[in-house]
C-alpha cells in the first residue's frame, strides 16, 4: 500500500471514504458495509409527506443549541464525542481501520476555544511509512496553531456549525419520506444537496452521479421529537463500495465541558502533523 497524505476531511467527510488509510492484511482496501441499499427505503415511491418531513426538519433544531453527545460510523471508521456550547468546548475520538489492517489510526481531539489539541496514534505494519512519522509526537497531546487549522475539517472545529454530522443539511435534502412507526421514518435523500454535511464525503457524492438524488435513509426521534438516529445507505459507486453511515445523538442538554489535557502531556504540534492533514 502506498501511504499518502490524508485529505482534509478525515474527521468529517473523508472519515467515511473507504480505503482512505485502512487496508486489510492482504493490502486491499476495505469495502465498508456489505449492505445492499434498495432503490427506496420505504419501498413505496410515495411523494414527500409534509408532516413527516417537517417532523424531521424540526428534530434537528435542538442540535444547533450545541449541547449533546454523538456517534458516527461508516466505511470501517467510527467517531464519538460531545459538544458543549456553553463552555465553547468539544471533544471527539476517531478511529480509522482495525488493528489487523496495514495502517490504522486513532485521534483524540479536544477543543476549548480558543485552543485545540490532538493526540495521534498509528497502528499497523506500514505505520512507520507515514510521512514524518518519527516527528509526529505519537501518543502525546499536540497543541495546534489555530492559524494553521482554520477551515481544516480534520483538526478544527467551528462553533458556529456545531454538528459534526450536518444532520440539518441532510434532512433538508429529503425527497421522499413516510412515518413507519412512532417516531420512526424512512425515505430517500438527495445527498447532492448535502456537500456541507460532515458525514457525507463530497467525492462519494460526485461518484454516485444520478444515484445521489435518491439515497435511502431511516431516522428515529426520541420522545421529545429530537433526532436520535439517522442511517444513510450509500450505494456502491465506481471503486467505492456500498456503505452504511450511522449517526446518533443523545444526552441533549446534558453534555459537559471538555477537559483540557494536562500541561505535562502537551507539546506543540510539528510541521509534519499539519503536512499530514493538509
Amino acid at each position: 500500500m502506498t501511504v499518502r497524505r490524508l485529505s482534509a476531511g478525515l474527521v468529517a467527510a473523508a472519515l467515511f471514504t473507504p480505503g482512505l488509510v485502512a487496508c486489510n492484511a492482504g493490502g486491499t482496501p476495505q469495502a465498508g458495509s456489505s449492505a445492499s441499499p434498495t432503490a427506496s427505503a420505504s419501498g413505496t415511491g410515495a411523494p414527500v409527506s409534509s408532516d413527516a418531513k417537517q417532523a424531521l426538519l424540526d428534530s434537528t433544531r435542538e442540535i444547533s443549541n450545541g449541547n449533546f453527545r454523538f456517534t458516527m460510523s461508516g466505511a470501517g471508521s467510527t467517531a464519538e464525542g460531545q459538544v458543549h456550547e456553553p463552555s465553547q468546548s468539544a471533544e471527539m475520538r476517531v478511529s480509522i481501520g482495525q488493528p489487523t489492517d496495514d495502517l490504522s489510526m486513532r485521534l483524540d481531539l479536544i477543543h476549548a476555544k480558543p485552543d485545540s489539541w490532538v493526540k495521534l496514534e498509528l497502528g499497523g505494519k506500514t505505520a512507520t511509512s507515514v510521512p514524518g512519522a518519527q516527528k509526529l509526537n505519537l501518543g502525546k497531546y499536540q497543541h495546534l496553531d489555530q492559524t494553521r487549522i482554520k477551515g481544516n475539517r480534520s483538526l478544527g472545529f467551528d462553533f458556529d456549525q456545531v454538528d459534526p454530522a450536518g444532520s440539518a443539511v441532510l434532512t433538508q435534502g429529503i425527497t421522499e419520506v413516510r412515518e413507519t412507526g412512532a417516531g420512526a421514518y424512512a425515505g430517500t435523500l438527495d445527498v447532492s444537496k448535502a456537500a456541507e454535511a460532515g458525514s457525507i464525503d463530497p467525492a462519494v457524492v460526485t461518484a454516485l452521479g444520478p444515484q445521489a438524488k435518491s439515497v435511502p435513509f431511516t431516522a428515529k426521534l426520541d420522545p421529545q421529537g429530537r433526532l436520535n438516529e439517522m442511517v444513510v445507505q450509500i450505494p456502491a459507486a465506481g471503486q467505492t463500495a456500498a456503505q452504511e453511515i450511522r449517526i446518533t445523538y443523545s444526552d441533549y442538554g446534558n453534555a459537559t465541558a471538555a477537559q483540557k489535557p494536562p500541561a505535562d502531556q502537551v507539546v506543540e504540534a510539528p510541521a509534519e502533523l499539519y503536512n499530514l492533514f493538509n
